[in-house]
């Protein structure tokens, strides 16, 4: 609790530092032979929220093949914190970032005007992984065992609660502890029996390592908003072509990735560091939670039940205001063929 009321005076601070100022959309030049080499782009820069990782591999595809440029942007990646991005964009310093869904309630609690407007992972990411020997299979599992978390913070602490509530059991029916971001670790060496982590990350690990694991998947148990697209009221009203070039090249990206995931994870080499070919494992864990009849959609009532998490938590006092204008699916409609 007390972590998550630092990440709001965090947003709030980062608010007022940013205060009356405009859009980071300056003009760029680029020579990317999608558009002309004289044409002058639009500069994005747009927050991650982690670090360089092939689980971004729809944003690098539409760099690489121009999708961005033909919309009239350029895009930066910036892989700073996600309260960071959501501070910023809240403020009108930025257009976009990506951040999780439940940030965009906890923001808009604290009145800043953001708006989600593409789900980019459609099931929630966040899981809980134990040995295959401790016998956690299910949620009811959990009763009694002792869970390290990362933090109480942030969507794995949201995620692990949710799934606890889903499943009619409070945070005292587990032993519960913060462990950083040492999951694979300590799980490996007994410090815990279960971790709460990504299902893109962890699972991963530990099942490159020969590790038997079971792992419960929170989307299998509760429907709620996760990583996707945030954008602001004011950009929404006075740059709607922005918005929906931006949408429109995203979903592109992504369409090529889920169809062509071996050259999409070509290209993420390009955009990190030392990528070789050991990490594909975790593009091909990422694919499921990306996929949809109608790929960026966000559905009402997964954000209804994103609300009772937080009210239950006690992170929210109260409903927020009109939780409908925290997201929508104009531009994902409009972005159809």
């Amino acid at each position: 609790m007390k972590r998550f009321l630092l990440l709001l005076l965090l947003i709030a601070s980062l608010l007022m530092a940013c205060g009356g100022q405009t859009n980071n959309t300056e003009p760029a030049v680029t020579d990317d032979t999608a558009v002309s080499d004289t044409a002058v782009l639009t500069h994005i820069r747009l927050p991650m929220g982690y670090i360089p990782d092939p689980q971004y591999a729809p944003y690098y595809v539409a760099v690489d093949k121009g999708y961005y440029a033909a919309e009239g942007l350029e895009v930066d990646f910036d892989y700073s914190f996600e309260t960071d991005g959501m501070a910023l964009v809240g403020a009108n310093e930025l257009p976009f970032a990506i951040v999780s869904g439940e940030q965009v309630i906890l923001a808009r609690a604290q009145e800043l005007p953001v708006v989600y407007v593409l789900e980019w992972f459609q099931r929630y990411p966040i899981t809980v992984v134990s040995k295959a020997a401790a016998n956690i299979e299910t949620p009811a599992d959990l009763r009694g065992r002792n869970v390290g978390l990362p933090g109480f913070f942030g969507a794995s602490y949201v995620g692990y609660v949710g799934l606890l509530s889903a499943n009619g059991l409070s945070e005292g029916d587990v032993n519960a502890s913060d462990i950083g971001f040492t999951q694979v670790e300590s799980l490996l060496t007994d410090k815990v029996e279960a971790v709460v982590g990504y299902a893109n990350n962890e699972p991963v690990q530990l099942t490159a390592r020969d590790e038997a694991i079971h792992v419960i998947y929170v989307a299998d148990y509760i429907d709620m908003v996760a990583n996707g697209i945030v954008t602001n009221e004011t950009t929404i009203a006075n740059n709607p072509e922005l918005v929906q070039g931006f949408v429109r090249a995203t979903l592109r990206g992504l369409a090529d990735t889920l169809a062509d995931p071996q050259t999409a994870y070509e290209i993420s080499k390009k955009f990190v560091d030392g990528l070789d070919d050991s990490r594909m494992n975790v593009l091909e864990a990422s694919l499921p939670m990306w996929q949809a009849d109608m790929l960026g959609e966000t559905d009402p009532a997964s954000w209804e039940q994103t609300e009772q998490v937080l009210l239950g938590m006690g992170l929210l006092d109260a409903p927020i205001a009109a939780l409908d204008a925290a997201y929508t699916n104009e531009f994902i409609l409009q972005a159809q063929p």
